[in-house]
């Protein structure tokens, strides 16, 4: 299996982080993008596998993760019950969160030259 199939990343948008793979599919929270046009979150945290991963502070230089935006859509219902008992108070509604559904199309990165690099 080769490096880069192998390799992942730590990517955060919409406030949340995503471990992603090259080719998977993954439910965001909707993106200002239309459908079949491509991403770039530039928020990468880390990136790597093993003894190779290398971690940000807070994010990477010269990292970035493309995706396709797949389809746009809402989730299932998510019910929200208060409800106080003998206090005649009871409410009752719903929430569906809108997503968007994009599939990782690669994980650029640009290794900077290590010091033995740089004095030759």
């Amino acid at each position: 299996m080769d490096l880069l199939e192998k390799m992942y990343a730590i990517i955060k948008t919409g406030g949340k982080q995503y471990r992603v793979t090259k080719g998977e599919k993954l439910k965001l929270e909707k993106l200002d993008a239309e459908i079949g046009k491509k991403v770039v979150f530039n928020e990468v945290l880390s990136v790597g596998e093993g003894a190779d991963l290398e971690i940000g502070t807070p994010y990477l230089k010269d990292t970035t993760v493309e995706a396709k935006v797949l389809d746009e859509g809402k989730s299932k219902k998510i019910e929200v019950v208060k409800f106080k008992r003998r206090k005649n108070y009871k409410r009752n509604f719903g929430h569906r969160q809108h997503y968007s559904l994009v599939e990782i199309t690669n994980i650029n990165v640009k290794k900077a030259p290590s010091k033995k690099e740089e004095k030759e």
